[in-house]
């Protein structure tokens, strides 16, 4: 009995912690919306980009291409999250160990030089930090490219209370924009070869 009544609380934590944390929808309505709305595509469609075996790292996001029925300049998508802490404190070990960081899902827009065009927060399931689905805020990255640094606190924007939510952000907008930029020039190179 006494082994039962500990399985049962050590189920009940563990489903405590991973509460929410739960895969990226990548069919998100609001992503469908971005591109038609925000975008002005017509009749938007992704085909996922797959990373070849040098250039994987682990990453809780995808990339997509993007077609479109107008003309567009955004080419690529990124879909992805970024973790953050859980109310009450912030342990990154041992929240990423337990599962059990708070999280938002978020899109980066890319033309065809993989430069940002635009960055959207859809999904926030942090309790903190939520400042950095301002749209104001975001439109710092508009431009981006991998010639350029981001520094949090020099061209980055720190926002206080925030600081998970916006390093984690912005180190992430820097990493898939420079692993975009390897996978075009890869396969770039291979339609060159053919």
């Amino acid at each position: 009995m006494m082994k039962q009544s500990v399985l049962l609380i050590l189920l009940l934590t563990l489903s405590c912690y991973s509460y929410g944390n739960g895969d990226v929808n990548y069919k998100h309505k609001a992503i469908q919306k971005t591109l038609v709305k925000s975008c002005k595509l017509l009749n938007p469609q992704l085909s996922e980009i797959t990373l070849p075996e040098e250039l994987s790292v682990a990453t809780e996001g995808k990339f997509f291409n993007v077609e479109s029925d107008a003309d567009t300049e955004i080419k690529h998508v990124y879909i992805g999250r970024v973790n953050s802490c859980r109310a009450g404190g912030c342990s990154i070990a041992d929240d990423a160990m337990l599962g059990a960081s708070e999280y938002f899902d978020y899109m980066v827009l890319f033309n065809d030089a993989c430069n940002v065009v635009l960055v959207k927060v859809f999904n926030y399931q942090a309790s903190h930090g939520h400042e950095v689905t301002a749209k104001g805020w975001l439109k710092q990255f508009i431009g981006y490219s991998v010639e350029d640094n981001l520094e949090v606190g020099k061209n980055i924007d720190s926002i206080s209370g925030a600081t998970i939510s916006v390093n984690g952000i912005t180190n992430d907008v820097e990493e898939k924009t420079s692993l975009l930029k390897e996978v075009v020039q890869a396969e770039a190179k291979i339609a060159t070869t053919l």
